[in-house]
């Protein structure tokens, strides 16, 4: 089921706002965020327009965080972070869906949660592309 309202089930203007495509995944569609104070940030959402992911079988549950592991993995791979920290949250958009986002030691929010959306470093359209293609290659 695809909710018209929801920027992950509809994929083209909505999500482009805060959200660059890179490939689709097994269970979801994975995007490059484009506010990048955190290089190499990610968000993979669930093909499902669920909530929550108690709503997914076993199976279903366990291939999504698989593919979770192998963005993350990509994420190692091209950006070399110290630690990825990962956010589920979606209190007024429900639709089930993964940020993945690279901490730096010494960088912004080392050592704390990272906030959701700071606005201070966006990425261009040349730049979300070049991310995306490199995460591409690593998966």
């Amino acid at each position: 089921m695809k909710d018209a309202n929801c920027a992950y089930c509809m994929q083209g203007e909505l999500v482009a706002k805060f959200a660059y495509p890179v490939c689709k995944m097994d269970t979801g569609f994975l995007y490059v965020f484009k506010e990048q104070s955190h290089p190499g940030r990610l968000v993979l959402a669930h093909d499902k327009h669920i909530s929550e992911m108690i709503e997914l079988s076993d199976e279903e549950r366990n291939a999504f965080f698989a593919d979770v592991a192998k963005a993350a993995r990509a994420i190692h791979k091209v950006f070399k972070p110290n630690k990825v920290n990962y956010g589920a949250y979606g209190d007024t958009g429900c639709h089930l869906h993964f940020h993945l986002v690279p901490k730096y030691e010494g960088g912004p929010e080392w050592g704390g949660t990272f906030e959701m959306n700071p606005g201070k470093v966006i990425a261009d359209d040349a730049q979300l592309e070049e991310i995306a293609e490199k995460i591409r290659q690593a998966l």
